[in-house]
């Protein structure tokens, strides 16, 4: 048995792989695995907080029209309601967890 929840997400340049690590009545947990040039559009969650933690690699973090690059480990807090995505601007794949609580309804 092993406890670890870690998906194997291997994306192709371009492209964005997700998987569904944990799924609860409270809490939505997704790993994103973004090729190089790929990116998530920003998007925003009107009732939840989003949590991303970068877990391989560097993205370039996108939040209400600011941009930041956050390299493994780093953890970037989205409010509510706070548009955010992200962007592999490198040469290898990066990988991110991104955390929704409550779960959207």
């Amino acid at each position: 048995m092993s406890l670890d929840r870690y998906p194997d997400l291997d994306p192709s340049p371009g492209e964005v792989v997700d998987g569904e690590v944990v799924v609860a009545d409270d809490v939505l947990v997704k790993a994103f695995a973004l090729g190089p040039g790929a990116k998530l559009d920003p998007h925003e969650h009107a009732d939840s907080t989003n949590v991303f933690h970068v877990v391989e690699g560097t993205v370039t973090v996108l939040q209400d029209g600011d941009e930041e690059e956050v390299a493994a480990p780093g953890v970037v807090l989205h409010e509510r309601g706070v548009a955010h995505g992200a962007r592999n601007d490198g040469d290898d794949v990066a990988v991110l967890t991104a955390s929704l609580c409550p779960m959207p309804g």
